[in-house]
């Protein structure tokens, strides 16, 4: 039976979106205008998503750091396509206490201006290189139209920064990080996604280039999942970040920044959900196992009790659900929560030496002994279940991804079934705008180990230098 609180995806996403992050309790709108109060059960999605990146950092050598909040305006003006670029969504502060500041600060939209100003101050030689930091933090942008996680004035991240002695070693840098969050998606949030450059256009402001992670959504509608993007010495020359080499000439530091966001939920929903609420993959999901006992028998909550130390001490989060709601109810709810695993112990079930464990993905309902090896039974099912979310999504992006040949061809399929587009395009900003003109259709990157689909561009018909991706956006 579906959940009578959910809109059904199909018959309309966005609401649909939106009912599953409520009925979920993931997030809740506040009475700050763009920004939304993260709810426990939505913030522990995101502290698990931080555990396992931060702990994949720092086996690479990085550490944490902090920076300020606020980033004076002089400060920004260091490196004019930074500014440029995040003066649209620009937040100020002009008074401290009730005077006005002598000069105003920018809320962080992003830290590099930060970062290089401390990294002046502490790189002198190459054997201070290399410098790798993160920080995790709250950033703002004035976005003018906001959905929960998806796109807020305030959100949550994390922005590594890194300061190197050579070109070549910035450069493995950026696409080492580029491969931990491909990784990082497609093996713990099972999201199948694709990586490569963005166009210059698209790049991030102020850098060399920009490599990306896009994932599919549900309804075909692309997400930019994560950035690395490479600085070489853009930066380093504008803020003064300078070391003797190696053979003792004064030389710019080289420079990377790379980071994701709390919108890799909202990526979970839309990749996964359905319309009974949020799914979860095992691997990233805060509670993967919830017990469920019926009935009121002593022997029904001994076993349960039985079974969640065994699990617990077996690294798999669970918890006994003794609250005093019916069993149906407690279904529901752990439904739409998205808890992977729910075993239900009865009486009847018990009388027969039988318990249940049912799936969140498939739904399915699948009776064992009660004397088997719980851990084991509930760490396969949670394989099948990772394993059956990733082949699902992957499926369905290889449907919804297609090659196009001319503008007519594009326009039909972001009208009827939009995905992933390849296409081939002559490198002219000029063809990429006129793609825009197609619901908004945008470069999502350039594919650059995969062979050409034809030699002319989709837009004018001239040479093609590049296979891109494009998509809409989110």
């Amino acid at each position: 039976m579906k959940n009578k609180a959910i809109t059904s995806r199909d018959e309309d996403f966005a609401k649909w979106y939106t009912d599953v992050v409520k009925a979920a309790k993931l997030a809740d709108y506040s009475n700050v205008k763009g920004c939304v109060i993260l709810e426990p059960n939505g913030y522990a999605i995101w502290e698990k998503m931080q555990a396992e990146l931060d702990k994949k950092f720092k086996l690479l050598g990085h550490q944490n750091v902090y920076m300020p909040v606020l980033i004076p305006e002089s400060l920004l003006k260091k490196e004019g396509e930074l500014i440029a670029g995040f003066a649209p969504e620009g937040a100020w502060v002009t008074i401290g206490g009730n005077k006005p500041l002598e000069e105003r600060m920018m809320i962080r939209p992003t830290s590099e201006t930060l970062f290089s100003d401390y990294y002046a101050s502490k790189v002198s030689s190459y054997r201070d290189l290399p410098l790798l930091y993160n920080q995790w933090c709250n950033v703002m942008r004035w976005e003018k139209e906001t959905r929960p996680f998806l796109r807020t004035r305030e959100f949550l991240w994390q922005e590594g920064h890194t300061v190197h002695e050579t070109a070549k070693e910035a450069e493995e840098e950026t696409l080492q990080m580029l491969n931990v969050y491909r990784h990082f998606f497609e093996d713990i949030l099972a999201i199948p996604v694709i990586t490569g450059k963005k166009t210059e256009k698209e790049k991030f402001a102020g850098a060399e280039y920009t490599c990306t992670v896009e994932a599919l959504m549900y309804n075909g509608v692309s997400l930019q999942s994560a950035t690395s993007h490479y600085f070489g010495q853009k930066f380093s020359k504008a803020y003064g970040i300078q070391f003797l080499n190696r053979e003792n000439k004064l030389e710019n530091a080289y420079q990377t920044s790379w980071g994701c966001t709390t919108r890799m939920i909202g990526a979970l929903i839309m990749v996964h959900s359905d319309d009974n609420g949020l799914v979860l993959p095992p691997r990233i999901a805060p509670r993967q196992v919830v017990i469920v006992p019926i009935g009121t028998d002593e022997e029904v909550f001994t076993l349960a009790d039985q079974y969640n130390k065994k699990l617990i001490a077996n690294g798999i989060s669970s918890f006994v659900d003794k609250t005093e709601r019916s069993p149906g109810f407690k279904f529901a709810e752990h439904e739409v929560n998205g808890i992977p695993v729910r075993i239900e112990i009865g009486v009847r079930d018990l009388a027969e030496n039988m318990i249940t464990l049912a799936r969140r993905d498939t739904r399915e309902k699948i009776k064992v002994s009660k004397d088997c090896d719980i851990v084991e039974e509930v760490s396969h099912l949670m394989s099948a279940i990772q394993q059956n979310l990733f082949e699902s999504a992957k499926k369905r992006n290889d449907e919804k991804t297609f090659n196009a040949f001319t503008l007519e061809e594009v326009e039909k399929i972001m009208n009827t079934q939009p995905g992933f587009v390849k296409a081939m395009w002559c490198g002219d900003e000029a063809c990429e705008l006129k793609m825009k003109e197609i619901r908004g259709t945008k470069s999502r990157c350039i594919l650059e180990n995969e062979p050409a689909i034809s030699n002319k561009c989709v837009c004018c018909g001239k040479e093609a230098k590049h296979l891109v991706v494009w998509g809409i956006q989110y």
